[in-house]
This record gives C-alpha cells, sequence and structure tokens, in this order.
C-alpha cells in the first residue's frame, strides 16, 4: 500500500516567512479545513493511514497568471493533518508546478503538500478554478462510481505527473466539471472536490457525503 504524504516531485522550495497579504486567503482555507477536520475527512488518526496527516486543501491567488504551469495557490503544507488549527506558517506558496519535469517551487516555512502536482493540474484545467480540496472521504470514495462520480486510473499513484495528465483526460472526457468532484481511483478513500469559491467546492463534497451515507444507512 502507498504510504501517505510522500513527495512525488522535485521540490524546489525556498524557506521564509509568507508575506502577510495572504493571511486572508489562508483564513479561509482553515476554516474549510476545521468542518473536514471535526467530520474526519482531514487530519491525523492513529488508527488510519499509519497515523500520518491526510488530506489537503488550496486556494488560488488573485488575481490568477493565465499561464498554465504558473497560477500561483496558497496550500496546506506536508504533515500538517496532526494540527488542530493552522497559521500562515503551516502553508506554502507554490510559484510553478511543471508536469513534464516533475516539479514544484514552492515558499513558505514547511514543504508544500505531496499533493501540489495535482492541484496545479486542476488550477491548469480553467482559469475559473480556485479551490481545490483533497480529504479522505471512505464512504464517497467506495461508492463512487455508483454517485456517478468520475474516478481515476486505480493504476496511477497520488502526487505524480501521471495523475496530473489523468485529471486533464477525465475533465476531458466524463462529467468532471459538472460534477466537481474526482474519486481516487489508486489512493484509498482519496477524494477530491474543487470550485470557482471555497464553498462550491466544500459543498460538492459534503453534498455527496450525505448521499453516500444514505447507501450505507
Amino acid at each position: 500500500m502507498e504510504q501517505e504524504g510522500v513527495i512525488q516531485f522535485t521540490a524546489e522550495h525556498r524557506s521564509r516567512d509568507l508575506a502577510p497579504r495572504h493571511e486572508e486567503l489562508a483564513v479561509e482555507l482553515g476554516a474549510w479545513r476545521r468542518i473536514f477536520v471535526q467530520t474526519g475527512l482531514l487530519g491525523a488518526d492513529s488508527e488510519r493511514y499509519g497515523g500520518l496527516g491526510f488530506g489537503n486543501l488550496s486556494g488560488r491567488l488573485a488575481p490568477p497568471s493565465s499561464a498554465r504551469g504558473k497560477r500561483s495557490f496558497l496550500i496546506t503544507g506536508s504533515q500538517t493533518g496532526a494540527y488542530e488549527a493552522l497559521s500562515l506558517e503551516h502553508y506554502a506558496l507554490v510559484h510553478r508546478y511543471s508536469i513534464c519535469n516533475n516539479s514544484v517551487e514552492s515558499e513558505g516555512r514547511c514543504m508544500p503538500s505531496s499533493e501540489s502536482m495535482t492541484h496545479g493540474a486542476f488550477y491548469d484545467l480553467t482559469p475559473a478554478l480556485r479551490f481545490v480540496f483533497h480529504v479522505h472521504a471512505p464512504a464517497i470514495w467506495k461508492h463512487a462510481a455508483v454517485l456517478g462520480i468520475p474516478i481515476s486510473d486505480a493504476g496511477i499513484a497520488y502526487g505524480t505527473p501521471r495523475m496530473a495528465t489523468e485529471v486533464q483526460r477525465l475533465y476531458r472526457s466524463t462529467a468532471l466539471s459538472e460534477v466537481r468532484l474526482m474519486a481516487m481511483g489508486g489512493h484509498i478513500d482519496g477524494v477530491i472536490g474543487f470550485g470557482r469559491s471555497a464553498s462550491e467546492a466544500g459543498l460538492a463534497i459534503l453534498s455527496a457525503l450525505a448521499i453516500a451515507y444514505q447507501k450505507t444507512s
């Protein structure tokens, strides 16, 4: 079984304080993170995944760059799942990401999430997309096919260039743009919601969770 939280890309990271102007976006992400922690969709649990942290959230900076691979975003840091609440020092700012070179350029007091490459792939889909939330929701993951949620190839690992291109494939060939939710076939319990706003991304996940719970009741 794959290990949680392992960075798969070449990380070019500069350790330094993030600018205070990013605090507002961090607070918005933190509010949704709190909801996901309380519902068991994000965090760290000694009985799950070897006790390692799981789940990560990101928000794209505005005004956004129009160039793919340069759509900067703020993302929760690697292995911050155990923290009850995050401050700006627990986030990383990703400036560039390259699927071809399998590299991510970032800054901050912590390394960016191991899923940063996948987040970047979502932001490259359309300039309108502003938030990407990756959670671990067993109920959604197990019933993804029944719920009509696109599922990535089970042979593709998280955080890799192949996952990035898989996101693009699903967006072109499935109802991913309408559902705003994807199940990661090769990443146990992994689900990604996205949207033009944090509420749109978060509610895509929570709405699917409510329906999935009906399937298990």
